[in-house]
Parts: structure tokens; C-alpha cells; sequence
């Protein structure tokens, strides 16, 4: 599903124009973006929570150079899904399985 299809969804499910529901979304993709620059975490109560996870220091490899590159440490965005989210996924009798196997043959 792209944010298309979730826009026109949502307009659908709601009856809200779809230029409306589209500005609400960028807005809150663009605060959370903000929040998460800014170090602060967003928590969406059974939802999930858009967070900050620390990459520690590391050695790396240029392979054309064939040198070491010191990787610093850094943050990188992430997304925790919340329990009832996941169970909800577990619980579900989707067959994504099969279509991520299909997915794998058609682009081999």
C-alpha cells in the first residue's frame, strides 16, 4: 500500500476530501521527522513509537581503495511497533509469506 492508497482510504473510510487528509499526513510525517532530529522520540499509544537507536563506532572497508574507514558512532531512525500491534500481525491470516517467496522468483 502506498500513501496514496492510504489517502484515498482514509477519504473513503471518512468522507474528509483527500487534499485534506494528504496535508494531515505530511504534517505528521514532517513533525515526526522534527521530533526525531531533535532527539526526541513519538510515542502513537497502540501504535507504535518512532525512535532513535544508536549505531556504535565501527571499522569499515572501502573495497575499491581496499583501506579502512573508521564508521562514528551515529543514530538512525527506527519504528517499535506496540504489542498490540504485533499480536494483531501474529493473529492475522494473511498469506504475505507466499507473496514475499513470489516476489523473490520474479525478480531473480
Amino acid at each position: 500500500m502506498r500513501k496514496a492508497d492510504v489517502v484515498g482510504s482514509i477519504a473513503e473510510k471518512t468522507g474528509i476530501p483527500k487534499v485534506d487528509i494528504l496535508v494531515a499526513l505530511e504534517t505528521f510525517f514532517k513533525e515526526v521527522k522534527i521530533s526525531l532530529v531533535e532527539g526526541e522520540p513519538v510515542y502513537v499509544r497502540g501504535f507504535g513509537s518512532f525512535i532513535l537507536k544508536k549505531r556504535a563506532a565501527k571499522i569499515g572497508r572501502n573495497i575499491k581503495k581496499n583501506v579502512a574507514v573508521e564508521i562514528p558512532e551515529h543514530f538512525i531512525p527506527a519504528f517499535k511497533p506496540a504489542k498490540e500491534f504485533v499480536q494483531a500481525v501474529k493473529d492475522s491470516k494473511h498469506e504475505l509469506a507466499e507473496h514475499a517467496e513470489m516476489d523473490l522468483v520474479e525478480h531473480d
